[in-house]
């Protein structure tokens, strides 16, 4: 589908400040840091997660282990989807079981990944917290679930898309609004 791009909402810079922020804010508000552990959903999530512990490990000194959730399973539309999305592995090589999970995503937008990853975890063990942080909230929630940790309120239009891009995976880190382009 060809899509227009309507505004440029983040550039690399603006990116690499807002997740400094929001490493800051993690660090307020989780004083044991050796119970936490990070969780990034699949794809752009793992990344965010990443640059998170990295910036962790800058300013305290101290590894936080990350790890990587595919919610496929858990989609509540999954036998909906126009192209069968391949399952991938959920790595999660620690114990989350009384732990305080940093779970992050690129995009929040209706909730329903999030409800998705949190069945995931919970397949997984019997986490203390779950703690949510994401890149970009767009609105139009269809459940109630609201992000700990957001890095930019973005209000938009249901037919407006938010492409998150990051270099580990499109070359470029920018955040967008597009639109399709209807033929």
């Amino acid at each position: 589908m060809a899509e227009k791009i309507k505004a440029k909402i983040m550039d690399a810079n603006k990116i690499r400040r807002v997740l400094q922020r929001l490493t800051t804010e993690i660090l307020e508000r989780n004083r044991n840091l050796k119970n936490l552990v990070i969780v990034g959903i699949r794809t752009r999530g793992i990344f965010l997660g990443k640059r998170i512990a990295a910036l962790i490990k800058e300013m305290e000194k101290i590894d936080i282990p990350v790890g990587v959730l595919d919610i496929t399973l858990y989609r509540d539309d999954f036998s909906e989807l126009e192209t069968q999305h391949m399952v991938q592995k959920t790595e999660i090589p620690f114990p989350i079981t009384k732990k305080d999970v940093l779970l992050v995503d690129d995009v929040l937008f209706t909730g329903r990944t999030i409800r998705a990853a949190m069945d995931g975890l919970f397949d997984l063990g019997r986490p203390k917290t779950i703690q949510l942080l994401v890149l970009i909230d767009r609105g139009h929630r269809e459940l109630p679930i609201r992000a700990d940790y957001v890095g930019k309120v973005l209000p938009t239009s249901r037919k407006e898309l938010v492409q998150v891009r990051l270099k580990e995976v499109d070359g470029i880190d920018e955040v967008l609004i597009t639109e399709p382009i209807e033929k």
